[in-house]
């Protein structure tokens, strides 16, 4: 088994054993370089440890570089930039071409040398025979006409709404043949409307020698090696023009739209469900305000959500029942064609609300474990200043995607989730007003009072938030119309 001379925090790593005489069957750099903050979830290598380079939804890179330079020197930009030298007496250097800066140099009898980082760089090679003033090769990354693949994760769905146009940008850009690996779902979403792109899961993928591979994913702990920055500063779609190196502003996905209306009256298409119980809009008694108000203005109210009933352990989640029950595994392109003909759709920082914006219909997204910069633009995100929020994008936290309760600050205690609690139906009901005059209609008068009850021996203690927790409790609030206030 080779070593490598990495000291930590360079630029790149080289093997100090040479490859053996007359072939270059060297250790995969997946196994020379690894790295411990890949913030995908570890598989295993071919020795059986974990493997952050190799998440369950990556393509690993193949085991020696894909292209041929002279002296028998291979080298490719799968999993950034690799070099490998047959043995010799060798001089070598991994440059930033935009820059110019030298980012690596050594001398090498032979082995592996690979980049840290993982992400897009201009990448440069050059190689000298030890003592000779000439390079007896120079390479400049050159995508235009290469074969590139790109992985996603698979089993999400708002992510990949959000990363995906970025791999038609960056094809734009150079030029390149791209090859997306992603789950089959997703697939199906997107084929047809950028026929362009080759898609493939990643167990079928269809060109294993790729000029050059990047994974786009979300990485913790503060990684800058599969990610140039913290993807919580820049916002969870932007994150993968960063790593592409294009321009990281949002892009629309491209989704089939134009079908047959299926429903003739009114209609607003609401999400309520999450992936992990900080995304939920934890206020009791929030959706039914807010449905209540919907129904007086006129609209069914439709909840698209896959499962009428989600949860862990002694906390589950219903679908609102004065809702009507449009839940189940459904086709997401059934799902598309039922949401472009709502008025808006209501939901969560989760994947429907992602394919709601792709839509192109107007969305309310309700937030408080995310800051509004995390997700798409909207004018209708909806979160509340007065008490703890946007965990997820605090740099010094981090997400646990196993604790389906997770709250950084508060939890086990009577803040926790206030985040959202502190959401009033109210506060989602004025922006329901907005997204209805912006649509021209004139919505109803908010004239009912809305009454909030808990037990006298739940109530939180003095200076307590008195929003709603997970099991409903709150301390009485009447919400009383401006209009019946005392002057």
């Amino acid at each position: 088994m080779t070593d490598t001379n990495q000291t930590p925090g360079t630029s790149a790593s080289a093997v100090s054993e040479p490859a053996s005489s007359g072939q270059v069957d060297a250790a995969p750099a997946s196994q020379v370089a690894e790295q411990p903050n890949s913030g995908t979830a570890p598989a295993q290598n071919a020795q059986g440890k974990a493997n952050p380079l190799t998440g369950p939804y990556s393509v690993p890179p193949p085991d020696i570089p894909t292209q041929q330079g002279p002296y028998g020197i291979r080298y490719d930009f799968n999993d950034g930039a690799r070099l490998l030298l047959p043995p010799g007496d060798w001089h070598a250097e991994i440059i930033d071409d935009e820059s110019g800066n030298i980012i690596f140099a050594c001398d090498s009898p032979g082995g592996w040398i690979t980049s840290t980082k993982k992400y897009f760089i201009w990448f440069a090679f050059k190689v000298w025979k030890k003592g000779e003033s000439k390079p007896c090769f120079e390479h400049t990354m050159d995508l235009k006409g290469k074969d590139v693949l790109i992985s996603y994760p698979v089993g999400t769905l708002g992510d990949l709404i959000g990363w995906f146009p970025y791999a038609e940008r960056f094809r734009e850009q150079h030029g390149c043949k791209i090859e997306c690996t992603m789950g089959p779902l997703i697939i199906e979403l997107f084929k047809d409307q950028y026929p362009e792109i080759t898609f493939s899961t990643p167990d079928k993928v269809k060109n294993r020698t790729p000029y050059a591979t990047y994974r786009i994913g979300l990485f913790f702990k503060g990684d800058t090696t599969f990610q140039p920055i913290d993807f919580r500063k820049v916002g969870l779609h932007r994150t993968a023009g960063y790593i592409l190196g294009v321009d990281p502003e949002e892009i629309v996905p491209k989704f089939k739209l134009g079908s047959e209306r299926q429903i003739q009256e009114p209609y607003v298409c609401i999400a309520t469900q999450a992936s992990t119980q900080c995304k939920y809009w934890n206020n009791g008694y929030g959706w039914q305000t807010v449905i209540r108000y919907l129904k007086r203005a006129g609209y069914r109210v439709l909840c698209i959500d896959m499962h009428p009933t989600y949860g862990l352990g002694y906390v589950w989640n219903h679908i609102p029942h004065d809702a009507e029950d449009f839940t189940g595994n459904i086709p997401l392109q059934k799902r598309i064609e039922l949401i472009e003909h709502a008025d808006f759709f209501i939901g969560l920082g989760s994947g429907l609300s992602w394919l709601a914006w792709g839509c192109k219909v107007p969305v309310i997204l309700i937030s408080g474990f995310s800051l509004p910069i995390c997700e798409f633009k909207t004018p209708y995100r909806v979160y509340s200043t007065h008490g703890c929020m946007g965990c997820w994008d605090d740099v010094n936290e981090n997400f646990d995607s196993y604790d389906f309760f997770w709250c950084p600050k508060y939890k086990n205690t009577d803040r926790q989730y206030e985040c959202t609690r502190l959401i009033t139906g109210r506060q989602v009901i004025k922006h329901v007003q907005r997204v209805m005059r912006d649509i021209g209609k004139e919505p109803p008068p908010i004239d009912e009072p809305v009454e909030i009850q808990q037990p006298k021996e739940n109530q939180p203690e003095a200076g307590q938030p008195t929003g709603n927790a997970v099991n409903g409790s709150q301390k009485t609030v009447r919400h009383v119309p401006r209009s019946k206030r005392r002057k």
